[in-house]
């Protein structure tokens, strides 16, 4: 990592974040509305930390968003009624993964 990606961050992760912003930006205002609060939830709320973490669920909640706006149904028929509970099952299902990874990268390092 360069001096200039520890000061400012990656440029990569900044323009998968810019990405995820400009689909966010052509949903309905129904939707992007509960995307933007669903952020502001997990970030507020003590979320993963992991960039590559969040943005896979940003990344699946943009794919679901998507395709209910599509078929034209309602955000909470896609999130359930308790928004808050859809968002802390998507990040205690990426801690499971992660913790998932973290079991099968100390089980290959050989161990004597």
């Amino acid at each position: 990592m360069s001096i200039f990606e520890k000061i400012i961050g990656s440029l990569e992760d900044k323009r998968e974040w810019k990405a995820m912003e400009a689909r966010a930006k052509k949903l309905p205002s129904e939707y992007y509305n509960a995307y933007k609060a669903i952020q502001k939830y997990m970030w507020t709320t003590g979320g993963s930390s992991d960039w590559k973490g969040m943005s896979r669920i940003f990344n699946g909640i943009l794919d679901l968003f998507e395709e209910g706006a599509a078929e034209n149904r309602k955000v909470t028929e896609l999130t359930g009624e308790d928004v808050a509970a859809f968002c802390d099952e998507l990040l205690k299902d990426e801690e499971t993964w992660r913790d998932k990874y973290r079991t099968k990268l100390n089980d290959s390092i050989g161990r004597e």
